[in-house]
């Protein structure tokens, strides 16, 4: 993939304008007229007709306009023989699929598809089915929906924080947060006991603990016992965690058990809010921050803590076929030398992220709050940006890293889109 992305670049082409990929294939050409050849279905159907070509059918249902690989209609068949219902699991040997397969006879009634295969075999589709898992279908849909916010808009959203006893004892308040931050990329829990101990109950009622060089549950004040600018009083600029990580950790938890002094406000920007600014404003940005491949790297030696990390990934990560961006890797304080492009591309980077980082610092962007005993905040950390303002006294944090797949994994189980 990253070849490809750099060929792209290397070559000095100019990104489009529009919100497809240089390196996806080009739409399809207009949709030909029917011609006789075609299959209408009956006329209860929903306008529905199809067409065989030499490797694919073409099916029209509704508005969507389908091109089925044969190869990819004989490994999806989900007959019994084919697909295990019980364990979702495919029993066909892809394999030993004919490339060149064709079919032998295609029907279509008003809400299915047949096709009998040259050794007999018959596969079946709901075309409803077919029209949400086709690549045409999936490229109109949104893996993740979303609210994208500046501070003006989630403040009036009024997005009520959980209760600790709800949230931990009842499947209603567990829904209500997780919709909450799948919407938002961030949420909180109030009533929460102070204490690592309780903070971690909290945490593990959505996800397993991700364990990382920080430990399983952290603990820090200002006293550098660490080799980073969080273990101090300084101020932080908006950042994502872990960009070091080949996978970043996906959601972070934030818990203040004590702060006697001033300052220390809790600084929140959506990542995507700005990144969506960005690609209306100046699509060859997006395109170049989504392409160019960046390390990240995280060199400590402090005490007995001695860790050397590198994680590699471009600012923007999206889906290609439909284009949703899903992941921001931003921090400026761990970004290493950019040596993985050459120079030209280079300074068109530099311009791309100088548009990021002033949509990312514009003042509506920030969400100001201050962290308090009590109230856990838990941010999607491939989404939202997180700093801090500097501040005096004596402060306590505590909190962790959970796995993404775990968390949208509760938030299946419940019946949310994730």
């Amino acid at each position: 993939m990253w070849c490809q992305r750099l060929a792209w670049l290397l070559q000095g082409r100019r990104g489009n304008t529009g919100r497809r990929w240089p390196w996806l294939p080009r739409g399809p050409g207009p949709i030909l007229a029917v011609p006789a050849r075609c299959h209408p279905t009956a006329p209860a159907s929903p306008c529905c007709a199809w067409q065989l070509h030499q490797d694919h059918l073409e099916l029209r249902y509704g508005s969507t306009v389908m091109r089925l690989d044969f190869v990819w209609l004989r490994d999806h068949c989900r007959s019994a023989s084919c697909y295990n219902a019980k364990t979702n699991q495919r029993s066909l040997d892809t394999a030993s699929v004919d490339l060149a397969i064709q079919p032998q006879a295609v029907r279509v009634d008003e809400t299915t598809l047949f096709l009998t295969w040259p050794d007999g075999h018959v596969t079946r589709y709901g075309l409803e089915w077919l029209a949400r898992n086709s690549y045409e279908g999936q490229k109109q849909q949104v893996m993740h929906p979303r609210i994208l916010w500046n501070a003006e808009i989630y403040q009036q959203a009024q997005v009520p924080s959980i209760d600790c006893q709800s949230f931990l004892e009842t499947d209603e308040g567990l829904k209500e947060f997780l919709q909450n931050f799948l919407l938002y990329g961030i949420a909180f829990v109030e009533n929460v006991t102070p204490t690592k101990e309780d903070t971690e109950i909290l945490a593990k009622r959505i996800s397993i603990i991700r364990e990382t060089i920080y430990g399983r549950m952290w603990y820090f004040t200002s006293d550098f016992s660490r080799g980073d600018t969080a273990y101090t009083k300084l101020a932080l600029d908006r950042h994502t965690d872990t960009t070091y990580f080949q996978e970043p950790c996906g959601i972070q938890v934030f818990h203040c058990l004590k702060h006697e002094g001033t300052g220390g406000r809790t600084l929140l920007v959506d990542g995507f809010h700005a990144a969506e600014r960005v690609l209306r404003q100046a699509p060859e940005h997006f395109e170049l921050l989504a392409k160019v491949p960046l390390k990240h790297e995280y060199v400590e030696n402090v005490g007995g803590c001695h860790n050397h990390m590198i994680g590699v990934g471009p600012v923007l990560n999206v889906y290609p076929w439909n284009n949703e961006l899903y992941l921001i890797r931003y921090n400026n304080y761990d970004r290493a030398v950019i040596n993985t492009v050459p120079h030209d591309v280079v300074h068109r980077w530099y311009h791309a992220h100088r548009a990021l980082t002033t949509e990312l610092r514009q003042p509506d962007n920030e969400l100001w709050v201050k962290l308090k005993p009590g109230k856990v905040l838990f941010v999607d950390n491939w989404r939202v940006l997180h700093g801090r303002e500097a501040f005096t006294g004596y402060r306590q944090l505590c909190g962790c890293y959970l796995t993404r797949d775990d968390v949208l994994n509760t938030a299946r189980q419940l019946g949310l889109q994730a």
